[in-house]
């Protein structure tokens, strides 16, 4: 789940003013040196940005099931065995397979005109010749409570205000449930997101076996804005939406896994990364092709220095996070074994913008080492240490007790841009790129090279 760093912001201030006095007795203070050289390295040229576009660019989205995702894979692995790194391999978990199909909308009353649209993830299909309704309008599911006399035989739109990620993603995942079991023939969402340019965002969607299931689409918030207006002044506007989507059997795909191996104790595991896969628009740059790309760079740039660390640092690309999250179960079942010997996880999976530090969640004794280790980040402004953090694909093992963090950075654009036909990799800046590769670089080094493991 993304969310907003503004409360890690806050969890950060009143952390650093609380550790302030205990500073000048940081262990970090031994790999200062260390940590300005990657620093130097990673800001040099924008090679982690480079090779991002290059994968966008090439392959265009990865969405699970398909040819393009696999052709992606092939071409990360035999770019890690060029790069230098050690154990690269394709680790086969079996992922969800939907088809999006031909799909459209139209306003057939009170005038003629498309609506931009975009079936969510997992969504049926409409009849042949598609589906012809009212539209009624609705702001929460409350709402749609009270007045589900209503909605038999119409198409219900769900059009809450932006509160944040949290709140309005449920009209995604459950807004064809509620919408059905009041009888609506279909179901849309104003798109979960705080900025459009008429760009409509999908997502993943559920259905529930005691409701009969009907066809979910998203449209942008100027539209459902749209939408509502004519409903206020009277007008009873009539769609058409038509959808091709088809759910398959499925599919072969795998986690990209590569290793720098630790000099001393390379049984022992930091795993870092991001997911290699992607919604099927626009091309996957800022969820997830950065954050994959940048966990790559980032052991590049440690393998190119000579620092390698005590421990092992272990990239990994996970598959089928956007639908099914079956790359992050198979990581964790393949792996089992050797769980207890993961020192630590850390995931990017909200865009590599600005970094301002990282989320943890973990114990107290780990946290305070962390925050520490932090203060190398000062020179770029990612020593926050905010209590809370992990990701989706490092959960199944967080919940095994490995200590988790996730990538925090400057976010405010985006939900401008998730799960659109406008993440492409001109929404990133080389250089906050750049400053993600160091931040988890220098956060991924020190902890595989202290001499005492990370207390869990």
């Amino acid at each position: 789940m993304k969310t907003s760093n503004r409360a890690s912001n806050s969890a950060c201030f009143l952390a650093l003013l609380i550790a302030a006095p205990l500073a000048a007795q940081s262990p970090a203070d031994v790999y200062r040196a260390d940590a300005d050289r990657i620093i130097a390295a990673a800001l040099a040229d924008s090679a982690a940005w480079n090779r991002l576009a290059e994968l966008a660019d090439r392959f265009g989205h990865r969405f699970s099931g398909s040819a393009s995702l696999e052709r992606a894979i092939d071409w990360v692995l035999e770019e890690m065995r060029r790069d230098g790194f050690e154990n690269v391999r394709g680790e086969q978990v079996m992922v969800p397979r939907w088809v999006r199909g031909q799909e459209s909308l139209h306003l057939v009353r009170p005038r003629a005109m498309p609506i931009p649209m975009l079936g969510l993830g997992g969504s049926i299909a409409t009849p042949r010749g598609g589906i012809e309704a009212e539209v009624m309008v609705v702001t929460d599911f409350d709402e749609l409570s009270r007045r589900a006399g209503e909605a038999r035989g119409r198409i219900v739109l769900f059009d809450p205000p932006w509160r944040n990620y949290g709140y309005n993603v449920r009209f995604r995942r459950e807004g064809a449930i509620a919408a059905a079991r009041a009888g609506a023939v279909a179901s849309l969402i104003r798109s979960a997101s705080s900025y459009s340019m008429r760009t409509p965002h999908t997502g993943s969607m559920a259905y529930d076996s005691s409701v009969r299931r009907i066809p979910h689409a998203a449209i942008s918030s100027e539209d459902a804005a749209m939408l509502r207006r004519m409903i206020e002044r009277g007008e009873r506007p009539v769609v058409r939406l038509q959808m091709g989507a088809q759910t398959l059997p499925d599919a072969p795909s795998r986690n990209v896994v590569a290793e720098l191996v630790g000099r001393e104790r390379p049984g022992e595991v930091v795993v870092m990364g991001g997911h290699i896969d992607s919604w099927d628009v626009g091309s996957g740059a800022m969820d997830d092709g950065g954050g994959v790309v940048a966990a790559w760079e980032a052991v590049r740039l440690l393998q190119r220095l000579g620092l390698r660390p005590r421990r092992t640092i272990r990239v990994v690309g996970w598959t089928n996070e956007e639908n099914g999250l079956r790359g992050a179960l198979g990581y964790r079942d393949q792996h089992e074994a050797e769980l207890s010997n993961h020192v630590l996880a850390i995931e990017s999976d909200g865009g590599v913008f600005r970094p301002i530090g990282f989320g943890f969640s973990g114990s107290d004794s780990a946290l305070a080492i962390l925050r520490s280790i932090a203060r190398l980040l000062r020179p770029i402004g990612a020593d926050c240490i905010a209590r809370g953090g992990g990701g989706a694909d490092i959960g199944p093992i967080m919940q095994r007790g490995v200590p988790g963090m996730g990538l925090n950075v400057d976010g405010t654009r985006y939900f401008w841009f998730h799960h659109t036909e406008a993440d492409t990799p001109d929404k990133l800046d080389p250089r906050e790129m750049a400053q993600s590769v160091a931040a988890m670089a220098v956060m991924a080094y020190v902890v595989a090279e202290m001499p005492e493991r990370l207390p869990r």
